[in-house]
């Protein structure tokens, strides 16, 4: 591997015209097939094997013209205290409004309120339903406008007049933050380096392999049915990783050239060692993304496929447009004072190796103090792990949206005016196709519902034209959330084989509430097969990376321990509302179903990013005869600088994205975030060198059978190097001055 992969670093050097050039050209035809494709549109969600989604196929096949994927509204109005809706001015108002939005030119339906009965007992609020004939995100600006018009000539009226339901739904914004963190990544990167150029290098490249990654989304979104929110997540972990494996790139390529390398050989040898890390670190965060797929739901498999696809172009980026660059910087990738000559890049060279630098000191800190260090890291984040065990999973509905927007009040006028179940409706689809007499079965399911404890009211059926299928609409007494709602549905589902045995119809439960709930006990079904086959595939993964049994395990174990603790100040902030006023979150509640697991996938990649950064240095200090706790003093001498910023960057970034106007950005941004913050600084700086310390010479122990199983990917360069001293003959290679020894515990 390593010995590949320094070829193609020389081949990228030599070659730096075409390929930059190649790459320039990959981004402009992604530009242009972006700029040609059509709007997307949003992602038609599905949860196949559910009964929710069974309902939903039933009535799409039997009521084709009902535009059940279409975009809704509800148009809610209110009169006066101590006025009605359905009289005098107030109701020549409300039919006025109705009027208006039949006029819209993507309209499917209109119901007038007085007509549906859509009035409450106290003749306060009444609500229109309108119905589109496309989905929101297809909604013309046009019609969204006016239906905004129409709602403000009610309110011009006299009535409070909002909107609820999906038709105001807009793309998601993410704000200024986000620029924000690529200008701290821009800082830190310049303080890392001290090096204007070797700072932009991982900028500009990370932009472009952003920039491909995501306007191939785009130019595929409607092909592959991607939703809104694929692209943000895709740019928002193809940007951290660019960044990240750029910088270990250019890192070890200065290291090179500080040690008296040619350019063309330092790229070579930067990519060989350091890009070696970046393509397994980059299969791990691979293996994270794709492994989504085992949940079964497709619209989060998509997102999940489009982040990996980001991720593997900035991979292949690292491998090939950064040496290419490289060949145009040079030494302009280092400091001006080490740009003064060879000697002044070998007394940079000594000095480092005299003054211990700050990684250099907490190593040896840690190795004094292992178990101590152990301990307060595992507590720590124990406690933080805490409010987990609270966790509470749904998805959003406009109770979530802030109090302010039209939707949320939209919602609290429903829930005041029929009832907190009114927001949160459960849909019944009847096939009545085998029973004797469709109109008595839809009557006798109707009862048996209407018995049942947290029911409201049960509407009465709307057949299709064949007759064979109906709709029924159940409000609960409970609101969507609430259990006694979560009961019910069970309750229906659960007598739906008495009543086929009576009448012979099939009843499924569907509606908003029904997915929720499907979607939740779905994705608790997948979590165990999901970390036991991404954790199984990346402990394989990295044993072969390390040719250790412990080291894996610790990796993995470690990995356990950071997303918890991020989960449980996801649940803390978010669901509790712990500084959420300070992070922008103006309305606490569930934590969507899908971001859990979403984020446990990207987490473990990108710890496992840190993992292999930091522990194949240490690896390879130890294969090349250190001692195993001097491998541990080598490895943070040269790796932890460079983590430590790469760790800044990638938060930064993520936290860019708490500014997204999209619950879920939101918390995507926060969790990863916060992840990457614990795995990068208490896990793999404190907890993974003391349980090192502490394991010794055992850390790095292998089977001798499965040594002789396992391939020799020579990701330390091992063989790299005796090539190359080969060839060079045994007076010449400078292989770099010897690292310092370090006293250590008599236990390692």
């Amino acid at each position: 591997m390593a010995t590949f992969l320094y070829k193609l670093g020389r081949f990228a050097f030599r070659r730096r015209r075409y390929v930059a050039l190649a790459w320039v050209a990959l981004l402009v035809l992604a530009g242009v097939g972006a700029a040609s494709a059509s709007t997307s549109t949003s992602s038609s969600f599905s949860i196949p094997g559910t009964e929710a989604q069974k309902a939903f196929d039933l009535m799409e096949q039997r009521f084709p013209d009902a535009s059940a994927n279409g975009a809704s509204a509800r148009v809610v109005f209110t009169a006066p205290d101590g006025q009605k809706v359905d009289v005098g001015a107030q109701k020549t108002a409300v039919e006025n409004v109705v009027k208006e939005l039949k006029d819209g030119k993507q309209v499917s339906s209109v119901a007038d309120p007085f007509e549906s009965k859509a009035v409450s007992k106290d003749g306060g609020t009444a609500y229109a339903s309108v119905k589109y004939k496309v989905t929101s995100m297809e909604l013309a600006e046009e019609d969204r406008e006016a239906l905004k018009d129409a709602a403000q000539h009610g309110r011009d009226a006299g009535l409070t007049v909002e909107i609820g339901g999906d038709a105001l739904q807009a793309m998601p914004e993410t704000g200024a933050t986000e620029i924000i963190g690529i200008g701290i990544s821009a800082v830190v990167l310049l303080v890392t380096f001290g090096s204007l150029v070797a700072a932009g290098l991982p900028l500009l490249t990370a932009l472009i392999g952003v920039g491909i990654g995501v306007s191939s989304i785009t130019a595929l979104a409607n092909v592959l049915d991607l939703g809104s929110s694929t692209s943000t997540l895709a740019m928002m972990i193809g940007l951290a990783v660019g960044i990240d494996y750029a910088l270990f790139i250019v890192s070890r390529f200065r290291h090179e050239l500080t040690e008296g390398r040619e350019p063309e050989d330092a790229a070579g040898r930067a990519v060989g060692t350091a890009g070696s890390a970046v393509v397994f670190a980059g299969l791990t965060v691979l293996i994270a993304l794709a492994g989504l797929a085992v949940v079964n739901i497709p619209m989060l498999t998509k997102m999940g496929l489009a982040a990996a696809g980001t991720v593997a172009i900035a991979v292949l980026i690292a491998l090939t447009l950064i040496p290419a660059l490289l060949g145009f910087a040079k030494h302009r990738v280092l400091g001006r004072k080490v740009r003064n000559g060879l000697k002044g890049a070998a007394d940079a060279t000594d000095s480092a190796v005299k003054k211990p630098n700050m990684g250099t000191r907490w190593a040896r800190f840690v190795l004094r103090r292992p178990i101590w260090v152990l301990v307060v890291g595992v507590l720590g984040l124990g406690a933080i792990a805490i409010p987990a065990a609270s966790l509470e999973l749904g998805l959003p509905d406009d109770g979530s949206q802030p109090v302010s927007t039209t939707q949320r009040k939209a919602y609290d006028l429903l829930s005041d005016g029929f009832g907190p179940g009114f927001n949160g409706p459960l849909m019944i689809a009847v096939d009545a196709a085998h029973s004797d007499d469709p109109k008595v079965a839809l009557d006798r399911i109707s009862q048996t519902i209407t018995k049942m404890d947290d029911v409201e009211k049960v509407t009465e059926p709307a057949f299709n034209k064949a007759g064979d299928t109906a709709m029924l609409t159940v409000v609960p007494k409970s609101k969507p959330s609430g259990l006694e709602t979560e009961d019910l549905v069970h309750t229906i589902r659960g007598q739906a084989a008495d009543m086929k045995a009576e009448t012979g119809a099939v009843t499924l439960v569907t509606g908003t509430t029904a997915m929720n709930i499907d979607v939740s006990q779905k994705l608790n079904d997948a979590l165990l097969p999901y970390l036991a086959l991404v954790v199984g595939l990346a402990f394989l993964l990295l044993m072969v990376v390390f040719r250790s049994v412990l080291v894996p395990l610790k990796a993995a174990l470690g990995f356990l321990l950071s997303v918890v603790a991020a989960l449980g100040a996801v649940v803390a902030v978010f669901q509790w509302g712990w500084l959420a006023s300070l992070l922008g979150v103006e309305q606490t509640g569930p934590i969507m179903s899908m971001m859990p697991i979403f984020m446990i996938g990207v987490v473990f990649g990108l710890a496992m990013d840190y993992e292999v950064f930091l522990v194949t240095r240490m690896r390879e200090a130890y294969v090349h005869g250190e001692r195993p706790g001097q491998a541990i003093v080598t490895g943070f001498t040269h790796g932890a600088r460079v983590v430590a910023a790469a760790a800044v960057i990638m938060i930064s970034v993520f936290a860019g994205f708490i500014g997204s106007s999209e619950s879920m950005i939101k918390m995507m941004g926060f969790g990863l975030a916060i992840a990457v913050a614990f795995d990068a600084f208490v896990v793999r700086m404190a907890v993974v060198p003391a349980v090192l310390a502490l394991l010794g010479k055992a850390a790095w122990w292998l089977p001798r059978w499965l040594d002789r199983i396992l391939p020799n990917v020579d990701v330390e360069g091992e063989q790299l190097q005796k090539n190359l001293a080969a060839q060079a003959g045994p007076s010449t290679g400078a292989a770099g001055p010897a690292p310092e020894r370090v006293e250590e515990p008599s236990r390692i």
